[in-house]
């Protein structure tokens, strides 16, 4: 019931949440003179830096797939995802602190800020996988129906980084080294997920470990849609969901006690 009512306050406020998202767009591209393309040009520098380097320059397979873009699809399948985690993550460590003039001036439901960021990283995703969406289409070798088992994923990445980002941003209020270390730790995290090596050429030993690792299993779904063209393991995916729904739960029921005490500590 108390989520229904962050909820409610939230969509209470849907307007000042859609101004807030449509403000950083325009202030992230506004004064540029190419503008909003950079939002396009970006990526598209990227998937075709990939696809050249690793398809074309370097001939770089994957293990038992014979396929010339199969590793490009792989690397961007894995890093645009991890860069949706990353940038959830990132802004959520700082943004009760980014926002703290506003915290204090204007009387609003503080979880609006969460939903203001989630929703700018995923405007943002939005527009970058639409572009690779579209390299699949035009080199042949988009997925087909399986396509849609990304949504699940999504939802189960999103959650994880919701419910992550949250305790982060709380705790980084009241103890500012928890942001700083988290950076350093959002380092090792990608090191230690498969976006940039297949999982194939890791020792047993260390294989072994990715278990304890839930975004692990998040880009491998990814990969396992967008490069074999087939459903995930589903049953992969069950820690990982329990973890973002444990993490989700711990970190409103978190918010609710600490958002009181917050604006001293800004």
């Amino acid at each position: 019931m108390k989520a229904f009512a962050l909820a409610r306050a939230a969509w209470s406020y849907r307007g000042f949440i859609a101004g807030s998202v449509r403000r950083e767009f325009q202030a992230k591209y506004g004064n540029a003179v190419l503008g909003a393309a950079w939002t396009l040009l970006q990526p598209l520098a990227m998937i075709v830096v990939y696809t050249v380097i690793f398809a074309e320059v370097m001939h770089t397979k994957l293990p038992g797939n014979t396929s010339t873009f199969a590793y490009s699809i792989y690397l961007c399948a894995g890093i645009l995802t991890w860069g949706l985690f990353a940038e959830i993550l990132s802004r959520a460590q700082t943004m009760f602190i980014d926002n703290a003039g506003l915290i204090k001036k204007i009387s609003f439901p503080r979880i609006c800020l969460p939903v203001i960021v989630v929703l700018s990283a995923l405007l943002n995703f939005a527009i970058i996988f639409g572009l690779f969406t579209a390299f699949l289409v035009i080199s042949g070798t988009f997925p087909g129906l399986v396509f849609a088992a990304i949504l699940p994923v999504l939802l189960v990445q999103v959650l994880l980084a919701v419910g992550l980002g949250l305790l982060v941003g709380l705790l980084n209020v009241f103890f500012r080294d928890v942001g700083q270390l988290f950076s350093i730790l959002l380092q090792f995290w990608f090191w230690f997920t498969p976006v940039v090596y297949p999982t194939s050429i890791l020792p047993d030993p260390i294989r072994e470990l990715l278990v304890w690792n839930p975004m692990a299993a998040v880009v491998g779904a990814y990969q396992t849609i967008l490069v074999d063209a087939r459903a995930p393991d589903w049953a992969s995916l069950l820690p990982a969901t329990i973890a973002a729904l444990v993490l989700c739960v711990l970190g409103l029921h978190t918010f609710r006690r600490r958002a009181g005490e917050m604006v001293d500590e800004l």
